[in-house]
């Protein structure tokens, strides 16, 4: 069973961030620059591939590096972890214990979280409490279900986050099963962002306008009071949580990212 790590970064002269990120096997680099090119590299521990391009924005990154790779297991990485050293030998072996498994979740090291401390399938709720660098999947089992990253989501598009979310809920209904390992694969410094730029108004606009598209009106609704409630500690010091409910529900009113949707579409008539 062949695994291939899949990082997306931006602006890389050289592939010595798969040193710094303590890769030890075959990785696709997916370099968003100002060039087009391929380069390879046959390191002690595995093969290198990196392709640089001058298209943007993370989700369509992460399909490229999909469509690039030549792996059974693939794992999403960003350009800020630090893997502990057998995580291929973790991750593999997740597969191998799971046959029903489609998608794994992994544990990060030193970050709490809300599955437990055994191996389980996850339910669409669970899904919510994810990040990208947890995922990892067999790969012909995702492309057999046409499943991808929607790329009006995530850094670059302008309209914040949760791609993530939309992909797991996607695989649900494609009848993909994906899985929680409590196994810790590496760890994440999450130095710096893209796409985030604090707690203000247009973060919250985003996160009404994302949860819409993802969720539908309804429960878009019902997570705007829930998050308001349970996050204000993260962002009261920068904006009240009146003023973030109304933000949060102008996205949700708004509802841009479906305008886009529909014009994309028009535009492909």
């Amino acid at each position: 069973m062949k695994l291939e790590v899949l990082m997306s970064c931006m602006h890389r002269q050289d592939d010595k961030l798969v040193y710094t990120s303590r890769l030890t096997g075959d990785v696709v680099v997916v370099n968003q620059c100002d060039r087009e090119g391929y380069d390879e590299y046959e390191t002690p521990r595995g093969r290198v591939r990196m392709f640089s391009t001058t298209q943007r924005g993370l989700t369509k990154s992460r399909n490229f590096a999909i469509s690039k790779s030549q792996a059974d297991i693939c794992l999403l990485c960003d350009d800020d972890e630090l893997f502990v050293p057998d995580y291929a030998e973790k991750i593999t072996a997740a597969y191998e214990q799971l046959p029903q498994a489609d998608v794994i979740i992994f544990k990060m090291v030193d970050r709490p979280t809300a599955f437990g401390d055994a191996a389980r399938p996850l339910r669409w709720v669970d899904c919510m409490k994810v990040s990208s660098w947890q995922i990892s999947f067999r790969r012909e089992k995702l492309l057999s279900s046409g499943v991808k990253f929607d790329e009006f989501l995530g850094a670059g598009t302008g309209n914040g986050a949760e791609e993530e979310l939309k992909f797991l809920l996607d695989c649900r209904k494609a009848g993909l099963a994906i899985w929680y390992v409590p196994v810790e694969i590496a760890s994440v410094a999450q130095t710096a962002s893209t796409w985030f730029g604090g707690f203000n108004e247009e973060f919250f606009e985003n996160r009404g306008a994302t949860t819409r598209y993802i969720l539908g009106v309804p429960l878009a609704v019902l997570y705007a009071v829930y998050y308001v409630i349970t996050k204000r500690g993260l962002y009261r010091e920068t904006i009240s949580p009146a003023k973030a409910l109304q933000a949060i529900f102008r996205g949700i009113r708004q509802n841009k990212i479906w305008k886009q949707v529909k014009q994309k579409r028009g535009e492909n008539r």
